[in-house]
């Protein structure tokens, strides 16, 4: 769970990417108590989350919208909680519709600042170094920085798996190796008013814009012999949209390397050039 909480909203085109209406499908009736062990394992799932001081995520969204077309994010995140919060986000693809990313984008967070590194933004502001920094409390950050705030946010290991905690048909359907290491699957749907209530203040409302005027959403978790989640997939559709997001855990509590790039690489946001907002 990040310690500090990031309070820029969506705005650009690759943020719906990842928060595209999904609709769920509810599951077929079990025993009551097969319900209750599932339902304990993914509470206690979440409860070691928020223990975890490093991970990393790889996660692949893939998108359709009934007006704007095809989109896909593609990309990799390093956390890190202590010494202080840091992040490393990598993101290979992004696109939607006829807009994209040419050669992605990356963002490093460290504390209040964050380092950005998009092409474009470069030269929308007309910037003369590959690296943008930023302040976390700075008025009117760019969209792009926006945007790349917006994955963290959802590459979030404890707020995906608190959500999927307020799902009353989740069970078990298996065991699998995923990525090597053996998990228990469970499936099941979670209702979006109820779960993003289990969000931060701050968050909730970039959630529930999110998941626009969606009542359910089917997930299926894979948790690993240490409690964790080793994979999260979320898939649905709604009125001509579709969704289907997956992301895979690793490295919880192993050393990760984030660091800031190096200072003659790094340029301000130059006064007085507008900053985009899409």
């Amino acid at each position: 769970m990040l310690k500090r909480r990031i309070s820029l909203a969506a705005t650009t085109a690759a943020a719906a990417l990842v928060v595209a209406g999904v609709a769920g499908c509810g599951s077929t009736a079990q025993p009551i108590q097969v319900n209750l062990a599932a339902s304990e394992v993914l509470v206690q799932a979440a409860q070691k989350t928020e223990q975890v001081a490093s991970y990393t995520v790889d996660a692949v969204v893939d998108v359709t919208h009934p007006q704007q077309g095809a989109g896909k994010v593609q990309g990799r995140m390093l956390y890190q909680s202590k010494p202080q919060l840091a992040v490393d986000l990598t993101l290979d693809t992004v696109n939607f519709g006829d807009r994209s990313l040419p050669g992605g984008a990356r963002a490093v967070l460290q504390g209040d600042v964050v380092y950005v590194k998009v092409e474009a933004l470069k030269q929308l502001v007309g910037a003369t170094k590959p690296w943008i920094k930023v302040p976390l409390n700075e008025v009117g950050a760019p969209g792009e920085v926006q945007n790349m705030l917006t994955q963290v946010q959802q590459f979030d290991l404890a707020a995906v798996t608190k959500m999927a905690t307020t799902s009353q048909d989740v069970k078990q359907v298996g065991t699998e190796s995923v990525n090597g290491v053996d998990t228990t699957h469970y499936a099941g749907t979670f209702p979006v008013d109820t779960a993003v209530q289990q969000l931060p203040a701050d968050k909730q409302e970039q959630a529930r814009k999110g998941f626009a005027e969606l009542k359910d959403v089917k997930f299926d978790i894979w948790v690993d012999g240490q409690g964790l989640p080793a994979k999260l997939h979320l898939n649905g559709a709604k009125e001509g949209g579709t969704l289907d997001a997956t992301l895979f855990f690793k490295g919880f509590n192993e050393p990760v390397n984030i660091q800031a790039p190096p200072a003659d690489q790094v340029g301000e946001m130059p006064e007085g050039k507008p900053a985009p907002t899409n």
